[in-house]
């Protein structure tokens, strides 16, 4: 089976690009499971309600998050409704949304989908190394793929996490930083492993946002508006193999569809 993790969604030219190319995408590269990180769709920070449904009938499987979850407190409703979204599991246990989900993929294998939230450099949160244990004994023992979206900052504490988890879990996929990372590799347990699949939004940007926005805050301290930007807007992601027998990854692989490209997924090409 084929999974594929969009890395994240930044504002309104992120999740527009996700909605023209998923249904030719899945075809193309014979997806079972398309798991989104929408931590940033809302005009960079946060997912609305509206979108979150546009995601899914856009052919999204599962939409995970990260520090930024609740900076539009309208989707509070639909983390504690829906069946379908993740919080990261290492946050308090009075925080709105579940902490694990079990979705179908298009083959019918069922797939567990836990996201964390890293602690270097990131808000204070509880230790994800335990968070993921209660969770892994809490999913059922016959769902094999499992797959875990890492949000961190530090390299550091991603690769701890990678190797923590080899041989437990079908992929450990970072995001946070919308800095596609090199390194993708199946670690000797069978567990494919990145630091970060990148961002799917504006490339013509800092992280997504405004170069002019970023580059004069950063010098001068005036505090600006940072806002999305526009220009090379690209999908960004990471497409994992996996035995649904066993759970364990058998390819990894990173994913870059461009505006160009975009185009022709839209028409069916």
């Amino acid at each position: 089976m084929r999974i594929l993790l969009i890395g994240d969604i930044v504002g309104s030219p992120g999740l527009k690009l996700v909605t023209t190319v998923l249904t030719g995408l899945r075809k193309r590269e014979s997806l079972d499971l398309v798991i989104a990180n929408a931590e940033n769709a809302a005009d960079g920070s946060g997912l609305s309600p509206a979108q979150y449904r546009k995601l899914i009938a856009a052919g999204v499987d599962c939409v995970t998050l990260g520090d930024h979850i609740y900076r539009r407190s309208e989707i509070c409703g639909i983390l504690d409704s829906e069946s379908n979204i993740v919080r990261p599991a290492n946050f308090p246990a009075s925080a709105p949304g579940k902490t694990w989900t079990v979705v179908p993929a298009a083959d019918g294998t069922s797939v567990a989908v836990v996201s964390l939230l890293g602690r270097v450099f990131m808000r204070p949160v509880d230790c994800p190394w335990a968070a993921i244990d209660r969770v892994l004994a809490e999913i059922p023992t016959d769902v094999k793929v499992r797959v875990v979206d890492f949000h961190g900052e530090a390299t550091s504490d991603k690769q701890v996490m990678g190797r923590y988890l080899d041989g437990k879990v079908t992929a450990v996929l970072g995001t946070h930083t919308h800095v596609t990372t090199a390194d993708e590799q199946i670690f000797p347990g069978g567990t494919a492993f990145q630091c970060d699949v990148g961002m799917t939004g504006p490339h013509e940007s800092i992280l997504g946002r405004r170069i002019d926005r970023v580059t004069e805050t950063t010098i001068t301290f005036q505090p600006t508006h940072f806002e999305v930007a526009t220009g090379d807007v690209r999908l960004s992601g990471t497409i994992v193999e996996a035995n649904p027998a066993t759970g364990r990854a058998t390819a990894i692989r990173r994913l870059v569809v461009t505006e160009a490209e975009a185009e022709l997924l839209a028409a069916g090409k």
